[in-house]
């Protein structure tokens, strides 16, 4: 009986400590960091989430990332985001952040949320990826060009010209601009 409660002690304490809240990190601490601005109204519930397409997965959105956004001051806050290590196969992404208004930590169609002109580009591998378009019976608009990518993330920013280093590869990144 005595062998069974020494044995169960470092159990209860591993399950006590598998179930502990992460450890909340500074906005500067995560892979992605930046700033959002812009009026969002009275106490809003700021959150981010990660949207987009992949492969295999179809289509991203997920809040459920680590983060944390702090206020700076008047309509102005500091993010961190952490972002998945490998997300899918390959795929194509952007950051939002979103007014969390029903309180459920999922963005849902009708939150008021800001997004910007930087896609996040995952590539398993060095990728000639070729250009990504919407359907002809959607609007027939590219979304994307064809462009060059290293393994891992990626950041195509859509207001600069594509070649040399746009996309650029990244291990961390902070200067990622979130406005409304």
């Amino acid at each position: 009986m005595r062998a069974a409660a020494l044995l169960v002690l470092p159990l209860s304490l591993l399950t006590l400590t598998a179930c502990r809240p992460q450890e909340v990190r500074p906005p500067e601490a995560y892979a992605l960091s930046g700033s959002i601005a812009g009026d969002w109204g009275q106490n809003p519930r700021l959150r981010l989430a990660l949207v987009g397409t992949g492969v295999p997965v179809a289509v991203t959105n997920t809040s459920t990332i680590d983060q944390n956004i702090v206020s700076t001051g008047v309509n102005t806050w500091a993010f961190g985001f952490d972002l998945p290590t490998i997300p899918s196969v390959a795929g194509v992404y952007q950051v939002i952040v979103f007014d969390d208004s029903n309180n459920n930590a999922r963005f849902d169609a009708g939150e008021s949320f800001a997004r910007n002109k930087q896609w996040l580009v995952f590539s398993p591998v060095d990728a000639n990826l070729d250009s990504i378009s919407i359907p002809e019976f959607l609007g027939g608009a590219e979304v994307l060009p064809a462009m060059s990518v290293k393994r891992g993330w990626n950041l195509y920013d859509t207001a600069q010209p594509l070649g040399g280093a746009n996309p650029s590869p990244f291990l961390k990144l902070s200067t990622y601009v979130l406005s409304r």
